[in-house]
């Protein structure tokens, strides 16, 4: 299964905040049940473009890996859980949103592996996209 995840208007010190990502990475594999390989890496990066820069953070972890991608002065993030194991994606999806406090998240789970039996069943199966809205604390489809 692989979850990833487009986070909007959590603010910028938030999306700045190292501390937060880390401690985020490195509770969030157990919130979902997996185990983690490796503390969690969390690096600044500053490109060309001043509003790109951002922290990017990972933890590797026996089912596979989880990522964060912030761009404080663009006010957005994305995350990626990839993992053999399966995960409830909604409680992943709230976690998330609750921990960085989003206005707004898009989500796509994409069902990966070698269990398909044609390119066809793959194509048909592998992807949805689902957009959240997330005011104080609470969810709906949109």
């Amino acid at each position: 299964m692989h979850l990833a995840i487009d986070g909007f208007g959590a603010g910028p010190e938030r999306l700045a905040d190292a501390d937060l990502v880390r401690t985020f990475l490195d509770r969030y594999p157990d919130r979902l049940g997996m185990r983690k390989m490796i503390p969690p890496q969390v690096y600044t990066y500053r490109g060309k473009v001043p509003e790109d820069w951002g922290l990017s953070g990972f933890v590797l972890i026996a089912e596979s890996h989880i990522s964060v991608h912030t761009f404080p002065e663009r006010d957005y993030m994305n995350i990626d859980v990839f993992s053999c194991k399966d995960f409830d994606t909604d409680a992943a999806r709230l976690e998330v949103e609750k921990t960085f406090g989003l206005v707004r998240s898009k989500s796509w789970t994409m069902e990966r592996g070698i269990e398909h039996a044609s390119p066809r069943d793959a194509y048909e199966g592998m992807v949805s996209e689902r957009v959240h809205l997330s005011y104080s604390g609470s969810s709906s489809d949109g």
